[in-house]
């Protein structure tokens, strides 16, 4: 037989148990605000059980803070007076380790100084500073990370590509977080001057960079490292390419309102690819009188890239040069371009033509290692310059 409960007794049943539910709950909240060793969260859906007064009182015990956030830090390279963030930066998966937010003028006044504050912390451990101006990737840098391996410590590499470029750099490539700030540079214009002082300043920055090589996406050295240190360390004077071109191309390019600062007499044309001592490179970013000078009259068809650095070292220091660049080109077809060469080209007897088959002073003396540098190789060219690369360049095969 099933026992029925009258209807009021069953209400007053669910009340009695309603009460000591909440009678609990109450006990539990006070217990739990009391502790130390945690907090305790009132579900939204129970919070009319409770008194306000204990739901508005802020607990006193706050929860752990959340970890921060874990970054990937690259150290503050300290070149004494001149402190760069180099911060790591992403864009695209790619680090950018000598980046910085000085404008070109700090970097300069910067830059002009910092060799001279630093160079007595410099013993020698003396590096070549390698400055790759490019429009984006460098296609050939499979073939250049062959030439590095093995030599850290004794290299510096700075890339100034197109700011719109983002794309990636493997991290074991020597070109890893090497690209520095960059602007827009136009063929033939002032722009093309201020990315190579761009270059030049941030690698001077680094006091223990004391040569300076300025290449292309599509230069190639033609001798190993140790030669080319060598060569290069070992020369009294800095290769630069100076001469008088009488014709249209070269005094016809002349300006006549910068006279009396700089004359035709005095006007200079060669090679924007040079390889400068450290003493030259600062007076170079140092210059403002001979930079405003071409940056006002020195407009198309007058060449910045041809005309500014061999003019201004001509007038002020032609005793520091040789008067000669390091880096070979084919301009024998004629035209306002050098010869270009692909896959095909590639020959050892092409390329033991451009190492020994010129002859040169080098320190007071004849010799036929003229150029450690070649230029206008296409991208293609990548495979059978790494097949060469044992036998030409003395690499590990």
């Amino acid at each position: 037989m099933i026992l029925k409960l009258p209807k009021s007794c069953s209400i007053s049943h669910r009340l009695f148990n309603l009460f000591y539910l909440i009678i609990g709950l109450s006990v539990g909240v006070v217990s739990t605000l009391c502790l130390t060793s945690f907090s305790f969260t009132i579900p939204s859906s129970l919070s009319f059980f409770i008194p306000p007064s204990i739901i508005s009182k802020p607990s006193s015990i706050s929860p752990p803070p959340l970890p921060p956030p874990v970054l990937q830090i690259i150290p503050v390279v300290s070149t004494g007076t001149v402190n760069v963030d180099v911060s790591l930066m992403k864009n695209n998966n790619q680090s950018f380790g000598l980046m910085h937010n000085m404008s070109d003028d700090e970097l300069l006044s910067k830059a002009s100084t910092a060799q001279d504050e630093n160079n007595n912390n410099v013993v020698g451990n003396y590096k070549v500073a390698f400055m790759f101006l490019t429009p984006g990737r460098l296609p050939l840098a499979p073939f250049w990370d062959r030439f590095f391996k093995g030599y850290e410590g004794k290299y510096s590499i700075y890339v100034h590509p197109h700011p719109s470029y983002n794309e990636s750099v493997p991290q074991d490539s020597a070109f890893y977080a090497r690209r520095i700030p960059s602007q827009s540079v136009y063929w033939g214009q002032l722009t093309m001057i201020d990315a190579e002082r761009r270059l030049l300043a941030n690698a001077l920055l680094d006091p223990s960079n004391q040569r300076f090589v300025l290449l292309s996406d599509s230069c190639i050295p033609v001798f190993n490292f140790t030669r080319v240190y060598n060569h290069i360390m070992g020369a009294n004077l800095s290769s630069l390419q100076i001469f008088d071109d009488p014709r249209k191309a070269g005094r016809g390019r002349y300006i006549p309102q910068m006279w009396p600062e700089v004359t035709i007499e005095q006007w200079r044309k060669g090679s924007q690819w040079f390889e400068i001592h450290s003493e030259l490179a600062v007076k170079i970013v140092s210059d403002k009188k001979y930079y405003k000078l071409f940056s006002e009259f020195c407009v198309q068809p007058c060449f910045n890239d041809e005309h500014y650095f061999p003019t201004l070292v001509n007038i002020l220091f032609p005793e520091m040069n040789s008067n000669r660049t390091l880096t070979w080109v084919d301009w024998s077809r004629g035209g306002p371009h050098p010869r270009k060469f692909g896959w095909i080209d590639v020959k050892f007897e092409m390329l033991n033509h451009i190492r020994f088959d010129y002859e040169c002073e080098y320190n007071g003396n004849t010799t036929n290692i003229c150029h450690l540098f070649a230029r206008k190789f296409l991208s293609n060219t990548l495979r059978p310059l790494l097949k060469t690369a044992p036998s030409l360049l003395g690499f590990d095969p």
